[in-house]
This record gives C-alpha cells, structure tokens and sequence, in this order.
C-alpha cells in the first residue's frame, strides 16, 4: 500500500515536470514596452496626413494651394514630383525608425543603423518643434508681420494657411513620440554610457587631451552660424537674397533666433564635457545639448544648402555668406556627431559608467 501511493506520487511528479517543459512562461515585459507601443502608434498616425498630402500633389492635385501660388506653375511639376517624393520618402522613414526602436530586433541592429537616423530626424524636426510654436507666439502677441515664406513673392499665396497647421502640428507631434522612443531604447542599450555626473570624467589622459582643443575648435566655427543668424534675427538684411530680404517679419526672425539657440546649445554642451565645466551636473545633460544641437545645425544647413543649388528663381539664389553660414554650421554639426561617436566608444571600452561611478 505504501509502494503504491509512493509510486503515484513520482508519477504525478514526472506528469508536472512533462507538462512544464511544454508549457513556458511568457517573457517578461520591459516597464517601457507599453509607452513604446503608444508612442510608436502616434509617431505613425501623425506622419499619414503629411504623407497622404504629398502623394496627392505628386497626382496633380491642387488641394492646399491657392490660385495664384508658383507651386501650380505647369513648369515646376516635375520638381514638385521629386521634391515632394523625397519627402515622402524621409517621412516614411520615421515609420521604419518607429518600428526599428520598439521591436525586439532592434535592439540587436548596428548601432549606426539606429543612433544615425534618430540623430538626422532630431535635426531636422527640433528647430520646428521650438520654432512654429514661437511663431505662433510672436504673431498672437502682435510683434512683427510676415508670413515666413507663405507668400510667393509675387502678391499670391504660396500655402494655405491651413497646410501650415497641419504640416508642422503634425512634425511637433512626430518628434515627441520620436524622442521619446529613442530614449526608452538608448537607456535600455547605451544607457550605462552617460549615467554619473560630469566630475566622474577622467581629468587627464589622451582622451581629454584630444577632446579639448576639438572642442575650442567647434565652439570657434559654431560663433559664425551664431553670429550671422542673431544679424539676420536683430533685423539686418546683410548677405541675404532679394527674396528672403523682402519678405522678413516676425517669423522670419523667430526661425532665425532659433538657429542661434542651437548654435549655443551647441556650443554649450561640447564645452562642459571637454572641461568638466558645471562639474555636479549630469552627463546626459550637455551630452544631450550637444545632439540635438549639433543635429539640428548639421541637417538644416545640409537642407538649405540643397534648396539653394535647386533654386530656379534668381531671386531665390542664396548669396555667398548664406551659403557660407550653412556650409560652417552643417561642419560643426558633422564634426560634433564624429566627436561624440569617439567620445562613446571610449566610454565603452573603459567599462562606461563602471569606470565613473555616479556621485
């Protein structure tokens, strides 16, 4: 009788064990998997009505454009097929990032493939996203006028007033859930390379030798973007075209005095880590100043630079010192992304932040 209940009892054992084996538990979910899957459905939802415009003016239609704008000039189709497919292109490339830092394969893609196109979409939308929003603000306050380039310079209007709300409304909604995605994913991957403060930096060594004068050096080439916009945002037409010089207000001058914000941001964080200057501040601080920054100088002097050598009007053709100021800030923003890569991989061959305990 005992042999017995001894003997059912291992066989209700081996049972459980079998059916274990067959049955595995769920993976545990990231804290962050539920805000990533939000914000990836609003950084997609927000990218279709600028996408869904695109296409339609590539199809010949007019919708948004007023009579009298040069946009539905028959001349200018084909440049407003590649123009605006380009953009479809760079807008469908945030649904692919989106997927790209919330899916688990993400995590183990280059790191290029990921911090690269996360870096260029930052540049591209943090000036519209600290700009419109101060447009909107100067207007409503009664400073200036302007129209910031909704004019088509010959008395008609270039967009509806309406195209603008949604177009950039939608970029403002795109780059919070996108920033927002990309540090849920560069906190679970890199997030050991900018814990600890600034004084935890190593004071000597080659590292900080070389960081130094790179550093002077990027602050002295980012005074001359910083200088010419603040010229260009006090009021002065100095160095512009005719079409630019005609047509400045208040939104002109926001945009402009926010190419110097970022040209300081810049400037800001490179210093403080090249000198361990504000030495009880966090290191995700001027590390993060610097990227979108640097971001923000490198992409939108890259884009004005293309738009100038596109330009069919003669009044639109950029002048010597616009194309110089755009040439120096997308160097500094190239020569900031080659600095911070270095910066990272010293960072993880000491150890990261197990070299520089937090304070």
């Amino acid at each position: 009788m005992r042999r017995g209940a001894h003997h059912a009892a291992r066989l209700v054992l081996v049972t459980h064990t079998l059916s274990g084996s067959r049955t595995r538990p769920a993976p545990a979910r990231s804290p962050g998997d539920s805000a990533g899957r939000i914000l990836r459905a609003v950084a997609i939802l927000a990218c279709l009505p600028y996408i869904g415009l695109k296409i339609a003016w590539m199809s010949g239609s007019h919708v948004g454009m007023p009579e009298g704008s040069e946009l539905r000039d028959p001349g200018r189709q084909t440049v407003m097929v590649v123009v605006n497919g380009l953009s479809v292109l760079m807008d469908a490339a945030v649904v692919v990032l989106a997927l790209l830092l919330t899916r688990p394969w993400g995590l183990r893609a280059p790191a290029w493939l990921t911090a690269l196109p996360a870096w260029v979409a930052c540049g591209l939308l943090a000036p519209i996203m600290a700009g419109f929003p101060a447009q909107l603000a100067a207007r409503a306050l009664g400073f200036g006028g302007g129209d910031g380039g909704r004019s088509s310079g010959s008395g008609g209007t270039f967009l509806a007033e309406w195209v603008f709300g949604m177009v950039y409304g939608g970029f403002i909604v795109q780059g919070l859930a996108l920033g927002g995605l990309f540090v849920l994913y560069a906190r679970r991957r890199w997030g050991h390379l900018w814990r600890g403060r600034i004084a935890d930096l190593p004071a000597r060594g080659a590292g900080p030798a070389t960081r130094r004068p790179v550093a002077v050096v990027i602050a002295l080439l980012t005074a001359v973007p910083a200088a010419v916009h603040l010229l260009w945002a006090a009021g002065s037409d100095t160095g512009l075209d005719d079409y630019r010089a005609q047509d400045r207000g208040s939104d002109f001058s926001v945009l402009e005095g926010v190419y110097v914000l970022f040209a300081l941001i810049t400037a800001l964080g490179v210093l403080m880590v090249a000198f361990r200057a504000g030495r009880r501040v966090r290191l995700a601080l001027p590390l993060g100043l610097a990227c979108v920054g640097s971001a923000a100088l490198a992409c939108w002097g890259g884009w004005l630079l293309l738009t100038g050598l596109t330009a069919q009007n003669a009044a639109k053709e950029p002048t010597a010192l616009m194309n110089l100021t755009y040439a120096v800030q997308m160097t500094v923003g190239l020569l900031v992304l080659t600095a911070g890569g270095r910066f990272f991989r010293e960072r993880g061959s000491a150890g990261g932040a197990a070299a520089y305990p937090a304070s």
